[in-house]
């Protein structure tokens, strides 16, 4: 599988992100999985895709041209594609991935998620939408899609698809076809 992974083009400020970051590749490669990614050298893409090329595994990137010096658009990947749009970014992302993880990150990553969960709520597909809640990250997210729930805006149903995990070794579960 490909898994396409939304993060932050910054480490943020706890080392533990980081950590992550490089735990995720680790798992990708033990794994077998490949990566799609934003394109980026920098911050936590830039750890997760390095990762994964030290391990032999194949890294797919997709970054907009105007990012490419801001980003730092990663030359040692197996493809680097460079689309026009943040828009088109996303779209190829999604179209090359088999499931869809955020690991921390800031307005980017949450829009990137958020449109994936929302396409996966009107069942324009039916592959696993992960959230990597280091450090709670996440918790927030999770509330509130209880919030929605609670309030009769989202079936409780719909909201179990969306997992939440504290370790990569969670994914083998998730990734298993008769779990989404």
């Amino acid at each position: 599988m490909k898994i396409t992974v939304y993060c932050g083009s910054g480490k943020g400020n706890d080392p533990a992100f980081a950590r992550a970051a490089e735990k995720l590749g680790q798992w990708i490669c033990r794994s077998g999985h490949g990566l799609v990614y934003g394109g980026g050298n920098i911050g936590l893409m830039g750890i997760v895709a390095d990762v994964v090329l030290e391990g032999g595994g194949e890294v797919t990137g997709v970054i907009p041209e105007f990012l490419i010096e801001h980003e730092k658009g990663h030359e040692g990947l197996h493809t680097l594609e460079v689309v026009e749009t943040m828009s088109q970014r996303k779209n190829r992302m999604m179209e090359l991935g088999d499931a869809f993880l955020a690991m921390p990150g800031g307005t980017g990553t949450l829009e990137e998620i958020a449109e994936v969960i929302s396409l996966a709520r009107l069942d324009l597909h039916n592959k696993p939408c992960v959230f990597y809640n280091v450090g709670n990250f996440y918790q927030p997210m999770k509330d509130m899609l209880q919030t929605m729930v609670e309030a009769g805006f989202l079936p409780g149903e719909t909201a179990d698809r969306f997992r939440f995990i504290e370790e990569p070794e969670e994914l083998e579960a998730i990734l298993q076809p008769q779990s989404f």
